[in-house]
């Protein structure tokens, strides 16, 4: 008896070393990094959690191209503009899929857009686009929404009458208005409860993205997807969203013109209706209420975030908020609202909104991708289905492309001239096949409802507070820890347009 248990310890030390011998060959292959070790990789060097700390301990010991290990598989770092560019760019073709993990399978069944692959994703993508440029024409198109939804945010701040805010929550509820009207063709009021907890479950949904419950369910999911805990609270909420979104596009099917689609559901059920008949079609309800809980996840914490951080900065530079406000009195007068047009003659201003974005990027990495094929880059051969993550902040903070990487500094965006210059190096939208599909919204809504506030109001600490935390509270977005200011509404005739 003795005899066979020494037999089976052998034996499985002999397949551990032989596990571990064929982890040592595999891992020469890859771009460098720390060793792995047996069931654990690099996690000895890395941490359990991963973050922008990780990502530059690692670059900045094995270069901008490296490696780590979860358990016996790569996850394959690109850092810096060059080899960013490099990778997205040069090579969007190959780094075109989203990794899935279990939980992401489970939730999202390979449905929508951001979390789906292949044919399925790129048809989906390709109506997104086409949807959301058609959504921006007209008179009533995406400009004139976002005009009324600052008009309203001003109102809110106006309310306040110069005394400390919050303004996090006013924020958020006007992008969140804003991507309603888009998909549902008008705005719920804020006080509505299935609306709140359509915004509750989104909230839920990106927060367990970065959770430690998350890797649990990843790692263990035959054994979590049995267990109590926060996976299944958030399932429950995915569950709830998607049957709001559903109803939703119930409403809509009750009341469908298809010779006059007004908003996101309208045009994907007249989609429905093209391609009726069609064996390669994609496109379905189920497919839609997807779509739909995604424009709200990526769309409401990321451009929130970005102008939360630029209200804060401006209350850090005063000068900086005086020069802007100057600006815009000189080019627009006493009477003259704020169009998206107007960026071309503010070249201050839109280069403010453009440093705010880059110092204050509000995603911890790009989201990461999977290799849709070998990808064949700078000498080594990365095989299909490899994860890579692209370091954006290391991008937007490369010491080699930005005179001043980590100090808020809107000349980064001027010339000599004082004129606004185009930089190859912003990349907040990330870039390539999967670069951000509200990116020319997301743009819209920073310029308008910025402009829109800094001419009304002068921002400042209140009384009593000497300084505003800089540093960013990490989670599945880099937004501000809480902070109050005061809006003091301006002596202008245009204090709410």
């Amino acid at each position: 008896m003795v005899g066979l248990w020494i037999s089976l310890l052998v034996l499985l030390v002999g397949l551990l070393v032989r596990s571990y011998l064929k982890l040592l060959t595999k891992h020469r292959k890859f771009p460098p990094g720390p060793l792995p070790l047996p069931l654990i990789g690099t996690l000895w060097c890395t941490g359990i959690r991963f973050s922008t700390d990780t990502l530059t301990k690692v670059t900045q010991k094995y270069g901008n191209f490296a490696t780590i290990w979860v358990g016996h598989y790569p996850i394959v770092i690109m850092s810096g503009f060059q080899i960013v560019k490099e990778g997205l760019i040069n090579h969007s073709e190959e780094l075109a899929d989203r990794p899935v993990t279990y939980f992401v399978l489970h939730a999202f069944k390979r449905k929508g857009i951001g979390f789906a692959n292949g044919h399925s994703w790129k048809q989906q993508r390709r109506f997104g686009i086409i949807t959301m440029r058609n959504l921006g024409l007209g008179k009533k198109g995406m400009e004139f929404q976002i005009e009324e939804e600052a008009r309203r945010l001003v109102e809110a701040f106006s309310q306040t009458n110069g005394q400390p805010l919050d303004p996090s929550l006013l924020i958020s509820n006007a992008i969140s208005s804003l991507i309603s009207t888009v998909s549902f063709g008008y705005r719920f009021s804020h006080e509505d409860e299935m609306f709140r907890k359509l915004m509750g479950s989104i909230d839920s949904l990106a927060q367990f993205g970065v959770s430690f419950s998350h890797a649990l369910y990843t790692t263990f999911p035959s054994i979590m997807k049995y267990l109590p805990g926060l996976h299944q609270w958030t399932l429950a909420n995915m569950k709830m969203a998607l049957s709001f979104a559903k109803e939703e596009i119930q409403k809509h099917k009750e009341n469908q013109d298809l010779h006059d689609p007004q908003d996101f559901i309208d045009y994907y059920l007249l989609q429905m209706e093209k391609s009726k008949g069609d064996p390669n079609s994609t496109f379905s309800e189920d497919n839609l209420a997807q779509c739909i809980i995604e424009l709200f996840i990526a769309g409401t914490e990321t451009t929130s975030s970005s102008l939360q951080w630029a209200l804060l900065l401006m209350v850090a530079h005063p000068d900086i908020q005086e020069r802007v406000y100057k600006e815009m009195e000189d080019v627009l007068g006493s009477s003259h609202s704020v169009s998206y047009q107007d960026r071309k003659k503010m070249p201050y201003t839109n280069a403010v909104i453009h440093e705010a974005q880059r110092v204050k990027y509000i995603l911890p990495v790009g989201i990461p991708r999977r290799c849709a094929k070998e990808l064949h880059i700078l000498g080594y051969h990365i095989p299909k289905k490899t994860i890579v993550v692209t370091d954006l902040n290391s991008v937007l903070c490369d010491p080699k492309q930005w005179e001043t990487p980590n100090e808020f500094n809107p000349n980064h965006f001027l010339d000599k001239e004082g004129k606004f210059i185009t930089r190859e190096e912003f990349l907040p939208f990330g870039a390539g096949a999967r670069v951000c599909l509200g990116e020319q919204m997301a743009r819209m809504e920073l310029f308008l409802f910025f402009t829109n506030l800094l001419r009304a109001f002068k921002f400042q600490l209140p009384e009593g507070v000497k300084e505003l935390n800089k540093e960013p509270v990490v989670a599945i977005s880099m937004h501000p820890h809480p902070y109050k200011l005061c809006a003091i509404p301006r002596n202008s005739s245009c204090q709410i347009i």
